[in-house]
């Protein structure tokens, strides 16, 4: 069994991204500037924008933070959101922009993806992008999936010919992760299967998979019992459980029971260090191509 490290892997494409940034520096040419929307003091979108301020340094952009309280006796209103969406659509010196989520359920959240100028982006998130990608068209790619498809290019593990099976049909994980594997060409024309919660006898489904894609976020939810020897399995998971010897009081778990599922891998992804760094370095490349898209 071999451990795909998305930790350093994520930290060598920031190296890469950091000299483009100087070269174009040394071009005269103005730094890549990512902006985030963040509403609220939900846990894991405070520790998720906080990692992206932190890997613009690394690969230095410059960033900007647009925070918006929002409580159930003062909440915030979804034309506040839409203003502050359209000014970062006409501001020049915002290349890209996120709206991290999930919002607080009173605002519509596909109205306000929707509401992003699909050249800014970077998340991948837009109609415009899905559609794009979906037909192999040049766009944004979500962030997520990219990363599993680039964590998989550079470790050698092609999933041409394979059968892929994804569990999870989520609009930023599942589905977009089922377009970008099947598309033509030696780093997809994979064969794929994505289950879902109506999904009958799913354990004979995931057995077949050369490639085994969790992304439910339902800790531990894959057994052993569900892995073919030798496949190679992506956790995308990503749910804090209660850890009482932590300081946080919580820890990071994915969608695979990691010890007994490991031995019986060819590859795996551990959580943390998996997929969610390449998250995280896949948005600061989207916003590099933004930025030499407004060159």
């Amino acid at each position: 069994m071999q451990l795909i490290d998305g930790k350093n892997t994520a930290a060598e494409i920031k190296a890469e991204i950091a000299e483009k940034v100087a070269a174009r520096k040394a071009a005269g040419k103005k730094q890549p500037h990512l902006a985030a929307i963040l509403v609220g003091h939900d846990g894991g979108s405070e520790s998720y924008v906080a990692n992206k301020i932190k890997a613009c340094e690394e690969c230095g952009f410059r960033s900007s933070l647009i925070r918006f309280e929002s409580t159930e006796e003062a909440p915030l209103q979804e034309k506040t959101l839409l203003e502050a969406i359209a000014r970062l659509n006409a501001d020049p010196d915002v290349d890209g922009f996120i709206v991290q989520l999930p919002l607080p359920r009173h605002i519509d959240e596909q109205r306000i993806i929707e509401a992003i100028d699909p050249a800014k982006d970077v998340d991948g998130f837009h109609p415009t992008n899905v559609g794009r990608q979906s037909i192999g068209l040049p766009c944004f790619h979500s962030a997520t999936p990219y990363g599993i498809m680039e964590l998989l290019r550079r470790y050698g593990i092609s999933p041409r010919g394979k059968q892929v099976v994804i569990v999870g049909r989520s609009n930023i994980v599942g589905k977009p992760l089922a377009a970008m594997m099947m598309q033509k060409g030696s780093d997809a024309d994979a064969t794929v299967t994505v289950c879902h919660s109506a999904t009958p006898n799913l354990a004979d489904v995931t057995r077949r998979a050369d490639i085994l894609v969790c992304a439910m976020g339902r800790p531990g939810f894959i057994s052993a019992d569900m892995v073919k020897d030798g496949a190679t399995v992506i956790d995308v998971g990503t749910t804090r459980v209660p850890d009482a010897t932590r300081k946080s009081g919580w820890r990071l778990r994915g969608d695979v029971d990691f010890d007994t599922v490991a031995p019986k891998c060819s590859f795996i992804t551990p959580v943390p260090g998996g997929v969610g760094p390449m998250t995280i370095v896949s948005l600061m490349r989207n916003t590099l191509i933004a930025a030499e898209q407004r060159d």
